[in-house]
């Protein structure tokens, strides 16, 4: 059963991290164009899928499409995502200048990643809900003694506790790299 929290807690903080590189900090990434969905003939694609991102300086981003046809739905597609960003284009690629961030919009951002934090520390807690409730229903079943049960509430208030402290820390650095 431990196991079974140990994988479904891995898994949430693989999903925090990836939503933690989507917050904009003041220099260009390639992963603040994660949540970019392009129109590909009718369907919704990835922006990597249809365009390669490439960092040529610290503020700056060249989106280059594999197919010159799909600029427009490519603009189109990093306005709709709400990067905050304004795309131009010459015809054969995408320049995107990263503004510097204000300290208004940094303390924004702040409060946008706290808010991930959060979210993440309480599927965390679900799960550990889950994986109480599934070792109650094997005490009831006989599969598990009392001191069993004690023994394995134990280990999974400790896998929580670990799991918890190391979306402190995810949420630390993305705070610092937001206001440095």
């Amino acid at each position: 059963m431990a196991f079974d929290a140990n994988a479904k807690m891995d898994k949430t903080i693989e999903a925090l991290k990836n939503e933690l590189n989507t917050i904009r900090t003041g220099r260009a990434s390639a992963s603040l164009f994660d949540r970019v969905r392009v129109n590909y003939y009718g369907d919704k694609a990835p922006l990597n899928q249809v365009a390669t991102v490439s960092i040529p300086e610290a503020r700056s981003v060249v989106i280059s499409p594999f197919d010159k046809s799909l600029i427009t739905e490519i603009e189109k597609g990093i306005l709709t995502a709400d990067l905050g960003l304004n795309p131009s284009n010459d015809g054969k690629v995408i320049r995107i200048s990263i503004p510097p961030l204000t300290a208004d919009r940094r303390k924004e951002l702040v409060k946008q990643a706290k808010t991930v934090a959060e979210n993440y520390r309480t599927t965390i807690r679900n799960i550990r809900r889950d994986g109480n409730d599934d070792l109650k229903k094997q005490q009831k079943a006989g599969e598990l003694t009392e001191d069993g049960l004690k023994k394995e509430t134990d280990n999974l208030q400790k896998l929580t506790d670990k799991y918890i402290d190391e979306i402190n820390k995810l949420y630390d650095a993305k705070e610092k790299e937001i206001l440095a």
